[in-house]
């Protein structure tokens, strides 16, 4: 069975990898005001996790 799924694994990475690197060559390129988008809600999300642990 594990030589299964990994058979499977390896099956589903060759194909996908073409397809992946296609997206990493020709995706859109990150901006300036683009690390600020991702970092305010990160930024967020790790406030909520400190203020419940310090409730706890």
């Amino acid at each position: 069975m594990k030589i299964a799924w990994a058979a499977a694994l390896v099956m589903m990475l060759w194909v996908l990898y073409p397809r992946a690197k296609e997206w990493l060559e020709h995706g859109p390129k990150a901006e300036s005001g683009d690390w600020q988008a991702v970092l305010v809600p990160i930024g967020l999300v790790i406030g909520f996790v400190v203020l419940l642990v310090l409730m706890v």
